[in-house]
C-alpha cells in the first residue's frame, strides 16, 4: 500500500497519474497547502522541503520496513523501478525516458510555476517578468513540440516521461499559451487527457474542490518563505 500526501498542483497530479496507469492500491493523505499544513512536523520528517507530493511505501521491492519518498520526479521513478511499469527496460529508450524527466523537472515546472506566480498571484504585475517566464514557457513547448513531431509519446512508449510533463501542460490558458501553436503537442495533450488513468487521477482531484485556495490568506504560507522559516 503506497500513502500518497497529496493536494491539487501539477507535481501532486503527477504522482495519481502514475499509481492510476500501474493499478498499485494507494490511500490519499490530503496536504493543505492553503492551510499550511505542509508544515507540520509528521509531514516534514518524510518531506523536509516542505512541498508535496510525497509518499510511504509501506511494502518497499526489498521487503525491508517502510521507504518514504519526496520530490515528484523522484517518486516516478521509484515507483516505476518498483513495479516495472512506465519505464522502458531498453537502455537507451530509458536514457530519453529519463533525461526528458529531468527537462520537466528543471525547466517545464520551474519555469511554468514562475509564469503562474508572475502572472496571477504576484501582488504587484511586472511586465518584464512575466514577458519572460511566458516567453520561456512557449520555448519549452516548442522544444517539446518537436520531440513529438515524429512519434506518439515522448520516448518509445507511454512513460513517467509523458506523466511528468502533462499537469504542466493542462493550465496553458493561464500560462499565455496556446495548444494550436504547437500541433505535435496538441495531440499528444488529447491523447494523455483521453486516457481513462489520467481521467481518474483528475477526478480524484474533485474531492478537494471545497477546500479550494484563500490566495490572500495564503500568501505568506506560499510565497514568502525564507531561510528562518526553516531554521
Amino acid at each position: 500500500m503506497i500513502e500518497l500526501y497529496y493536494w491539487t498542483t501539477p507535481n501532486g497530479h503527477k504522482i495519481t497519474m502514475f499509481l492510476e496507469e500501474s493499478g498499485l492500491p494507494y490511500t490519499i493523505v490530503p496536504v493543505n497547502i492553503g492551510a499550511g499544513e505542509q508544515f507540520q512536523p509528521d509531514f516534514l520528517k518524510i518531506s523536509p522541503n516542505n512541498r508535496i507530493p510525497a509518499i510511504i511505501d509501506k511494502e518497499p521491492k526489498d521487503g525491508g520496513g517502510a521507504i518514504s519518498v519526496f520530490e515528484s520526479g523522484a517518486i516516478l521513478l521509484y515507483l516505476a523501478e518498483k513495479t516495472g511499469q512506465l519505464i522502458p527496460q531498453d537502455l537507451r529508450d530509458r536514457v530519453v525516458v529519463l533525461e526528458w524527466l529531468f527537462w520537466q523537472m528543471g525547466g517545464l515546472g520551474p519555469m511554468a510555476g514562475q509564469n503562474h506566480h508572475f502572472s496571477i498571484y504576484a501582488p504587484e504585475k511586472i511586465e518584464y517578468a512575466i514577458d519572460r517566464y511566458v516567453k520561456e514557457t512557449g520555448r519549452l513547448y516548442a522544444v517539446l513540440d518537436k520531440q513529438l513531431a515524429n512519434r506518439e509519446f515522448i520516448a518509445s512508449d507511454y512513460s513517467i516521461a509523458d506523466i511528468a510533463a502533462y499537469p504542466w501542460i493542462v493550465p496553458y490558458e493561464r500560462q499565455g499559451q496556446k495548444l494550436e501553436d504547437f500541433p505535435n503537442l496538441k495531440r499528444w495533450f488529447e491523447t494523455i487527457k483521453a486516457r481513462p488513468a489520467t481521467i481518474r487521477a483528475y477526478e480524484k482531484a474533485e474531492t478537494f474542490k471545497n477546500q479550494a485556495l484563500d490566495l490572500e490568506k495564503s500568501r505568506d504560507l506560499l510565497f514568502n518563505q525564507s531561510a528562518k522559516t526553516v531554521q
